[in-house]
């Protein structure tokens, strides 16, 4: 029996397959320097949701990516977290890159610099992860907290910011024992001085001629992210320094 040719199936008929979905990943900071940096390595292959304060500076980093939706939040205004936007229900990515550098002798700095350094570099990092934890649980996720050197040693003028970041390792050596049961992985990354608009506002302070021999770049603490983020999910880096060769 002869078939029409129309009723045959055609090649060209069937709608394509839809690309799998990506891995989400929400970065806070992400416009500019080392938020940035990892927001456009880990833009390679997940869907990114950019967090920032500023909306046009959002969707300016938005507009780079091949996959990627504003997050646009002030964290330390709504702690509670009662305004912010609505996290998507799978995160399989949460990276803290938000943090501001402030005070000097503990002598000179008052009440209200503590208060501030501490809400944006400990106090919004825990009520977003506690936010976020029931997603991360659902993908088994990451939790990624961008540390610093500071938040290992501490030296003259710096108890302000490194007093903010040995909280910061406080904080992520205990989620990740609490959340090892539930398959979520907690990295603590701390990087040397990088070449950033906040390390050449500190270099001013500290009165020193800015050299980028003494740093290294935002896109090589995206590197160590990438590392942490692709390590398959029966380990974990837990901690890890990148630091510049040389040093002053």
């Amino acid at each position: 029996m002869a078939v029409h040719p129309a009723t045959l199936p055609s090649a060209h008929s069937a709608e394509p397959p839809e690309p799998p979905l990506r891995p989400k990943a929400l970065i806070t900071g992400g416009t500019r320097g080392i938020g940035r940096a990892i927001a456009v390595e880990l833009g390679r292959t997940h869907h990114i949701l950019v967090g920032g304060r500023d909306a046009a500076a959002v969707d300016a980093v938005v507009a780079e990516l091949l996959s990627a939706e504003p997050y646009v939040a002030d964290l330390v205004a709504d702690l509670s977290g009662t305004s912010l936007p609505p996290l998507p229900e799978r995160l399989d990515v949460l990276v803290h890159s938000a943090g501001v550098e402030d005070g000097g002798t503990i002598e000179e700095t008052d009440a209200e610099v503590w208060r501030h350094v501490f809400e944006v570099n400990v106090f919004a990092v825990a009520a977003l992860t506690r936010r976020a934890l029931p997603a991360l649980r659902a993908a088994h996720g990451l939790v990624v907290a961008i540390n610093s050197g500071s938040g290992l040693s501490s030296g003259p003028g710096g108890g302000v910011y490194a007093g903010s970041k040995f909280a910061l390792r406080a904080l992520t050596d205990a989620l990740r024992e609490e959340e090892r049961p539930h398959g979520v992985r907690v990295s603590s990354i701390h990087p040397g001085r990088v070449d950033t608009d906040m390390q050449r506002a500190l270099v001013a302070r500290e009165g020193l001629d800015y050299d980028t021999t003494y740093t290294i770049t935002p896109e090589m603490v995206a590197a160590t992210v990438r590392t942490a983020v692709d390590l398959p999910p029966t380990g974990t880096v837990e901690s890890l320094s990148v630091r510049p060769v040389h040093r002053r």
